[in-house]
């Protein structure tokens, strides 16, 4: 972008005040994604978007107003501050409570993603050239039907200030890519992914793509999906030992940890799209939450996760908190205004999926901290039970409370070694009794960071990209399969 960003920004915060803000923010952003996806030896898609504007935060008294244009003129900036300054006023109409945004954020600084091969300089035949290269290897194992593969890159450009005098500049860059073999019996459809069944993306550059070996994993890949065709049902309506792998854990997390202490939602100001949650404030550094063997933490430095990034949404600058420490609740996912609420420091969570969305309590990178144990080891230790691998579906309540996971893989485990395949795996818990439940987990060998780029929350909806660290990790006396009517 060639515009005065700093300029533009100031105008807009002056502006606001003019017009008897009481506090005031900007963000003047630019994004560009693009990617390309390939099935059953075909160019399916060449995507590219782009969008660029500035957004507009104001609060009057202790109501919010907020509005964006695509237009960075001076006529189209100013009509968007006074349309934000309107929607303040309009909604003081209805008395809310006080806003306390703690102590002024005054950030200065530049911040952008490291990365070693730019996505955007690599050659799209060098792309295409890959994904036929998987698509061919899957395509090779007798069994499989449809065979998918997708590459993905985006840079975001980003520019913050508010009326307590901080500006900062942002550049972050994503690039992600996916596998999938899908093989079709009568009454019967199994799918294997990888290295995940969400398309995997991390903040870093080309290098991620060429280190996940796409091509070198696809024969797998396909053979397994074929595999799970004749393989053995997973038990129906059992209470048994479940270990999970890394990549089911971290989704794990994700509904059962991430979402419930997102401060807003435990407020119930975010309800309408996806509930609110079982915790409540009282419930900080009491709850027992899960296991002594439970630490997670919220971390937004954390190298290559999709919650990474040098300042959130409101310039607070990114940092790791604790959310979890052997097993209590400790920690929330927290924006200025509700940490405000709650008498709490701020641990920068407020996000937004562009310039032209409004800021809301949203996961950075929460992860769990690995164990001791090697996964040989855990599964030596576990005389019966399953090992469940990959995400197939999902459902939790609205309240985050009751869960049901299912598979893409699983195997027995009897008498401490790996048993028969298994298929159309299932798993369902209460959340704190879950995390209770968890004995044991794997070691910083096992462990690896999970990029979920399709979090849903909001109305509108706002899509927001966060990772979850995990390893695998085991949990006893869980109740697996669907129960038989």
């Amino acid at each position: 972008m060639i515009y005065p960003m700093k300029e533009l920004i100031d105008e807009a915060l002056n502006m606001a005040m003019l017009r008897g803000s009481r506090y005031a923010d900007v963000r003047l952003g630019e994004i560009i994604v693009e990617s390309v996806a390939v099935k059953n030896g075909q160019v399916e898609a060449v995507k590219y978007h782009k969008s660029r504007g500035i957004g507009i935060r104001t609060l009057i008294g202790n109501s919010w107003g907020f509005a964006s244009t695509a237009s960075l003129s001076t006529k189209a900036i100013q009509r968007a501050v006074c349309q934000a300054v309107e929607i303040a006023q309009a909604n003081a109409v209805v008395a809310g409570r006080h806003v306390d945004l703690g102590s002024c954020v005054v950030s200065r600084g530049t911040y952008r993603t490291p990365i070693v091969l730019d996505p955007f300089a690599a050659p799209l035949e060098e792309k295409i050239a890959l994904l036929m290269e998987a698509d061919r290897n899957m395509r090779a194992i007798v069994g499989v039907t449809i065979a998918r593969g997708c590459i993905s890159w985006q840079r975001e450009q980003k520019f913050f200030g508010n009326s307590e005098g901080a500006f900062t500049e942002q550049e972050l860059v994503e690039t992600g890519c996916s596998i999938e073999a899908t093989a079709v019996a009568p009454g019967e459809v199994q799918n294997r992914s990888y290295p995940n069944s969400f398309h995997h993306q991390a903040t870093r550059g080309y290098e991620f793509v060429v280190e996940c070996n796409l091509p070198e994993n696809a024969q797998r890949i396909g053979e397994e999906a074929v595999a799970l065709l004749t393989a053995k049902q997973c038990p129906q309506d059992i209470t048994t030992t479940v270990i999970l792998d890394s990549s089911q854990l971290a989704l794990q997390i994700h509904e059962s940890c991430g979402h419930p202490v997102e401060l807003d939602r435990i407020y119930g100001t975010e309800l309408d799209y996806a509930g609110g949650s079982f915790l409540g404030p009282d419930k900080l550094n009491t709850l027992q939450y899960g296991s002594e063997y439970v630490n997670i933490y919220a971390d937004a430095t954390l190298a290559g996760g999709l919650g990474t990034f040098g300042y959130d949404d409101e310039g607070v600058p990114a940092q790791r908190a604790s959310i979890i420490k052997n097993g209590i609740l400790v920690g929330y996912l927290t924006s200025r205004e509700f940490a405000g609420q709650l008498g709490i420091l701020d641990m920068g969570a407020a996000r937004a999926e562009s310039w032209k969305h409004i800021p809301l309590v949203r996961m950075t990178n929460v992860s769990i901290e690995p164990g001791t144990w090697k996964l040989d080891d855990l599964i030596a230790d576990t005389n019966d039970g399953i090992y469940m691998e990959t995400n197939r579906s999902w459902s939790i309540d609205d309240q985050r409370l009751n869960f049901q996971f299912g598979t893409e893989l699983a195997f027995e485990i009897k008498g401490g070694k790996r048993g028969a395949l298994l298929k159309n795996a299932t798993y369902t818990g209460i959340t704190p009794l879950f995390w209770t439940s968890m004995d044991a987990i794997c070691d910083c060998d096992h462990y690896a960071i999970w990029g979920i780029s399709s979090c849903g929350k909001g109305r509108p909806l706002q899509i927001a990209h966060t990772s979850h660290g995990a390893a695998p990790a085991r949990f006893r006396n869980v109740r697996v399969g669907v129960k038989n009517a």
